[in-house]
Order: structure tokens, then sequence, then C-alpha cells
């Protein structure tokens, strides 16, 4: 599917007409009919703005579900990250790295051993990744 064809059903399943959706987005009535049209791109702060009008990330508005990001579920987990503390978000990029390794090297073992030895880690002792 192109982007004129998710750009109408997106606007459609949200029940909005092309007027509405050029009002919330702050574009042309034209151009939003150009755009689902497909004889029209919009730029990118356009895109922008057509994904916050109509509630959904730009990946939604420029690829197919299964050309982008990770599946609904660890979209949200992936969201949830930003109330980490920097060190936090280390170490769930190293966890994620380690399984990920630990995938690619030994042709689909189990991964638990790596994630016990993470868990296992006290991040918060001195000299073991803590402040202090």
């Amino acid at each position: 599917m192109d982007f004129s064809d998710r750009l109408a059903m997106l606007r459609k399943q949200r029940g909005l007409t092309q007027q509405q959706l050029a009002d919330r987005a702050k574009v042309h009535l034209v151009q939003v009919n150009r755009y689902e049209a497909g004889a029209s791109r919009p730029a990118v702060d356009v895109v922008k703005r057509l994904a916050v009008a109509l509630s959904v990330s730009a990946d939604a508005l420029l690829f197919d579900e299964d050309e982008y990001g990770p599946d609904e579920d660890f979209r949200l987990l992936f969201n949830g990250l930003r109330i980490l503390t920097d060190q936090e978000k280390n170490v769930v990029k190293s966890v994620l790295e380690a399984i990920l390794l630990k995938h690619r090297t030994s042709a689909c073992k189990p991964v638990i051993t790596v994630t016990e030895k993470i868990a296992s880690i006290d991040i918060t002792a001195p000299g073991k990744g803590g402040e202090g």
C-alpha cells in the first residue's frame, strides 16, 4: 500500500472528511485531495502534522506495518523508555544487545542464561555501574 492509500485509509478509519483532516493538519483541502490521489507528496513537516492529526506515527503513514519498527506490544514498551534515567536506558540497551547477540551466535538456543545473568547484576552497588 502506498502513502496515498494509507492516508485515505487512516482518515476514513477515524471518521474524518478530507476537510476535517485539512483543518487539523493546517493544510489546504486541495492538498489533502492531491495527497490521497497520489498527485502530490507532502513535505516532512506536513507528514508530521498529518500524523498528529490522525493520531498515528509518521511511520504508520510512510511504511506498511511489516516495513517498520516493532509490533505494538514492543512499541508501547519502547515508548515507556522515555521516563527512565540514562543509566536505566543503558541497562535496557545492554540487555537487548546481549539477547540479540546470544540469539545470533547460538542458533536459537535459549537466552535465559544471559537474561538470568544480567538480572542478577546489582547496578546500584558501588563499582558495578551504580552511583557510589
